[in-house]
């Protein structure tokens, strides 16, 4: 949840910042790379995260701690207290959700 929030807080104040002319674009990290095409992106994964939260919190935590945390589907597994069957199953579908939601976002 704090990966997400970090990420999120810098994407949001990069996408604040273009209009702010051609200032230096620091990543917060090497392993980051925050491009300003990303960014939008980035945002809109979130704001999908979030509804998809209030919908399925468990798949919206699964997503959190796999993409953002970057755990494993047995480490998410064990954290959730579920089996890896369920984890690999609330992935697949949480991530066809959000990817629908972002690419309805773009459009």
């Amino acid at each position: 949840m704090l990966m997400r929030r970090i990420v999120m807080k810098e994407a949001r104040r990069r996408h604040a910042a273009k209009r702010g002319g051609d200032a230096p674009i620091l990543s917060i990290d090497e392993s980051i790379d925050l491009s300003r095409e990303r960014t939008a992106d980035l945002i809109a994964l979130d704001d999908a995260l979030t509804r998809l939260a209030g919908m399925a919190p468990q798949q919206s935590r699964i997503i959190e701690l796999r993409f953002f945390g970057g755990l494993t589907v047995e480490e998410t597994a064990e954290v959730l207290n579920i089996s890896t069957a369920t984890v690999k199953r609330e992935w697949r579908v949480a991530r066809a959700w959000l990817h629908r939601e972002v690419m309805r976002h773009q459009c």
